[in-house]
C-alpha cells in the first residue's frame, strides 16, 4: 500500500495566515499540521508516502520531514503547480503509485480514536475498489454527504447539498485499488478545471465497488482548514494529551510498530530536547540520557 498526502493549494480559507506559509505547516498545538495525516497513514501500516505540494512550499516540507529514513519510512515529494482538484493527486502521483493500491489523505484532516488503528489496518488489505470513511457532523452542507440504503450500504454521494438528506459526510481519507489512476485519467474536469474526487468515487459506486466505513463515536475527525477548525483542533489535541499519550507523535508510532528501536527513538527526541515534544519522545523510548533503560508506563 502506497500513501499520498495532498498538501498543496493556496489555503485561502485561512488567509492571511497562509499567504507566506503552507496551511499544512501551521501549528496544531505542539506539532505541524502535516504530522497528523502522516500519523494516520502510519497507523494503517503505510510506510512509503508521497507528499504533494506547491513549488514554493515543497522545500519546506523536505526540511521538516526529510526522507523518512529516521522513522523507518520513505518519503517522496512531487509538485502540483496549481490547485487542480483532489483527484489530480493520482495524476501527479501515478509513477509513485506504480502497480500498488493507494491511500490518499488530505493534509488538513485529523483523525483520532481508540479503534482507529484497527479500522485502518482492516481497510488497507485486500483492496478491491474504494473505501470511504464517513463521519457524522452537525452541518454537512460544505461536504460530500453519503446516502445509505436500509441496510446501511452506500448508494450515493451528494456533493455540498443545500438541503442534505443526512448528516454523515465523506472525510478526507480514501483507500483505492490500483485502477484509481486510470479512472482519474478518464474523468472529465469540472467547470473549474479540477478533477473532483466525488466523480472518482461515483465510478466505483456505479461498479458496485465502493464501501463506506462509518467512524464510530470513539473516533474524532477534524477539518483544520478554517479559523475555527484550526483552533478547535489545537484545543482538542491539548485536552487529549493532558489525559494520555500525544496525538500524531510520529516517533512513538514508529517505535511501537517496530520501524525504529528505542535507541533511535531516544536520539530523535534528543534533537528536540529543549521542547516538551522532544522530552516526551525521549521518555517514551525507555532510555535514559546515560544510556541505560528505565521502565515506561503507558
Amino acid at each position: 500500500m502506497k500513501g499520498i498526502i495532498l498538501a498543496g493549494g493556496t489555503g485561502t480559507r485561512l488567509h492571511p495566515l497562509t499567504v507566506a506559509l503552507s496551511k499544512q505547516l501551521l501549528p496544531v498545538y505542539d506539532k505541524p499540521m502535516i504530522y497528523y495525516p502522516l500519523s494516520t497513514l502510519m497507523l494503517g501500516g503505510v510506510r512509503d508516502i508521497l507528499i504533494i505540494s506547491t513549488p514554493a512550499d515543497l522545500p519546506m516540507f523536505r526540511r521538516v520531514l526529510g526522507d523518512g529514513g529516521d522513522l523507518g519510512l520513505r518519503f517522496s515529494y512531487a509538485v502540483q503547480p496549481r490547485p487542480a482538484g483532489i483527484a489530480d493527486a493520482f495524476r501527479v502521483g501515478a509513477d509513485f503509485i506504480g502497480s500498488d493500491p493507494v491511500s490518499l489523505i488530505l493534509g488538513d484532516n485529523i483523525f483520532h480514536g481508540r479503534e482507529l488503528p484497527g479500522t485502518l489496518a482492516e481497510s488497507m488489505v485486500d483492496v478491491d475498489g474504494c473505501t470511504l470513511f464517513g463521519y457524522t457532523v452537525p452541518d454537512p452542507r460544505p461536504y460530500g454527504v453519503v446516502e445509505k440504503d436500509a441496510d446501511g450500504r452506500l448508494v450515493g454521494i451528494e456533493e455540498k447539498p443545500a438541503r442534505p438528506r443526512g448528516s454523515e459526510i465523506v472525510t478526507g481519507l480514501y483507500v483505492y485499488s490500483n485502477d484509481v489512476v486510470e479512472i482519474a485519467r478518464r474523468i472529465a474536469p469540472s467547470a473549474r478545471g479540477e478533477l473532483e474526487i466525488t466523480d472518482v468515487n461515483r465510478v466505483y459506486l456505479d461498479q458496485g465497488r465502493a464501501r463506506l466505513r462509518s467512524l464510530g463515536e470513539d473516533c474524532t475527525w477534524l477539518d483544520a482548514g478554517t479559523y475555527d477548525g484550526l483552533l478547535d483542533a489545537a484545543r482538542f489535541v491539548r485536552e487529549e494529551q493532558l489525559r494520555g499519550p500525544r496525538i500524531g507523535c510520529l516517533e512513538e508510532i514508529a517505535l511501537h510498530r517496530g520501524y525504529i528501536d528505542a535507541d533511535a527513538c531516544h536520539a530523535l527526541g534528543r534533537r528536540q530536547k529543549n521542547s516538551g515534544y522532544g522530552r516526551y519522545v525521549m521518555r517514551i523510548s525507555g532510555k535514559s540520557d546515560q544510556g541505560g533503560s528505565r521502565h515506561v508506563i503507558h
